[in-house]
């Protein structure tokens, strides 16, 4: 009862916000399905997907229901089970989160958090406590959907994209660092990519600096072809082996 009564007092000292930016969105829209075998050496030790299953309404606007995956195979499963799900109902006009879903299952390790963003008083309502935050603040899955949105044509090598993202109890600078171009071979095609660095100390996905690197398919739809991922002993290596309703032409693909 004491928290319900905390909850209410911090939203009444935040002010309603009524108006909301509005994105550009050729990247992506409902129905859009992308699977990737993720490997580890020789290995395929799993299965990654990310979907947009639908549009819904939650706090009286358009949100795209937006779902990462990522199971073992079984025959990997006695080795180490993941069975990790993720979701972000993400503004439809605005790009910006308005609820955030983390459900992990990693061996024996278990953990579920979730949290409301109230965009109209900048303040988060989740499983730890009710926290402030400022305006579009991101989750992690949410973030890399915005990043997907934004023209890159113009950045050179060493660029970062500044962003801030919200996880458990604060909110952390989040900042996407441009590589460059090169051209990748996976399951799906040769595609021409931009690499992207997200540097993040926290997060879920993304868990400490250096630790991620992505290509992304240099068009308008940005889909991610290749995400290879520093563990304690070698790389993890996830692939595009298909996709489905894409919202732009893939101009990429060679």
């Amino acid at each position: 009862m004491l928290k319900i009564l905390i909850f209410f007092l911090l939203l009444s000292l935040f002010p309603l916000k009524s108006e909301f930016r509005k994105i550009e969105n050729k990247a992506f829209d409902v129905k859009e399905k992308l699977t990737f075998d993720v490997n580890y050496g020789f290995v395929t030790a799993g299965i990654a997907t990310f979907s947009i299953p639908e549009i819904r309404t939650l706090a009286g606007r358009k949100v795209y229901r937006i779902r990462f995956e990522v199971n073992t195979v079984p025959a990997f499963d006695p080795f180490f089970k993941v069975r990790d799900w993720y979701e972000t109902y993400l503004d439809v006009e605005g790009i910006f989160p308005w609820r955030f879903e983390q459900h992990i299952r990693e061996g024996n390790y278990r953990r579920d958090f979730s949290a409301f963003f109230d965009q109209r008083r900048n303040v988060a309502k989740t499983t730890e406590g009710v926290f402030p935050i400022p305006p579009y603040v991101h989750d992690i899955v949410s973030a890399f959907f915005y990043v997907r949105t934004l023209d890159l044509s113009k950045m050179k090598k060493g660029d970062k994209i500044k962003l801030q993202n919200f996880y458990k109890d604060k909110t952390y600078d989040l900042e996407v660092l441009y590589h460059g171009k090169e051209v990748v071979t996976v399951k799906a095609g040769k595609f021409r990519c931009l690499v992207v660095e997200p540097l993040v100390r926290e997060g879920g996905l993304f868990k400490a600096e250096g630790s991620i690197l992505i290509w992304l398919t240099d068009d308008d739809v940005k889909i991610p072809v290749k995400v290879k991922t520093k563990v304690v002993i070698g790389s993890i290596d996830s692939e595009l082996t298909s996709y489905e309703n894409l919202k732009s032409p893939l101009k990429a693909k060679l």
